[in-house]
């Protein structure tokens, strides 16, 4: 089982922002899109699993016990850089409980064996992707013209706010790869209080 941790997104701020995506896609259209059903805040990534680990994981994440958070999703940007794009996000303004979920989160899925995390949390929402790898930078990155006219578009209008959220609970879900995009499974909710 591939297996990753997140934090539901609203649905009238996923229709803003699929309101938004349609009005820019064209102008990447080379690019493969993140569709609307599939918007989430990854926490962690936890990988493949074998289906007896999953009581375990469960069990861990129950054991996480954090405040509500709150996200605000404005703005966008591209990794590795804006030369070299190979992703485009929204941005997210949080408090200071978002990082602390994520690394109770990475803490109580180490206990396991789970590999913890070597960068920072940087919160964000993918929207689009260019290529394959991972969005840090990388030796040898050249310019990448994928994104170029998305980039011209965006520089000439008002930075996109897409409102604010308030997550009481996060979630453990299933990703499984298939030919039009990844399909994600809601496996279990944790409460924050």
């Amino acid at each position: 089982m591939r297996l990753f941790v997140a934090l539901d997104i609203p649905a009238q701020i996923c229709e803003r922002m699929a309101r938004f995506v349609e009005g820019v896609r064209g102008f990447a259209p080379e690019v493969r899109w993140v569709k609307p059903e599939s918007f989430h805040v990854t926490l962690k990534f936890v990988g493949e699993q074998p289906p007896e680990r999953l009581d375990a994981l469960k069990r861990g994440l129950g054991a996480v016990h954090q405040p509500p958070t709150t996200v605000s999703f404005r703005g966008t940007g591209f990794f590795p850089t804006p030369r070299a794009a190979r992703v485009f996000w929204i941005g997210m303004e949080v408090d200071e409980h978002l990082a602390a979920l994520a690394t109770a989160v990475d803490e109580a899925t180490s206990l396991l064996g789970i590999p913890r995390e070597e960068r920072a949390f940087s919160p964000h929402l993918t929207l689009a992707r260019s290529g394959s790898g991972a969005p840090r930078r990388r030796p040898g990155d050249r310019a990448n013209s994928n994104f170029q006219r998305l980039q011209e578009k965006l520089a000439a209008m008002p930075a996109p706010d897409f409102g604010t959220m308030t997550a009481r609970e996060f979630f453990l879900y299933e990703s499984k790869l298939a030919p039009g995009g990844a399909q994600y499974t809601k496996i279990a909710g944790f409460p924050l209080q």
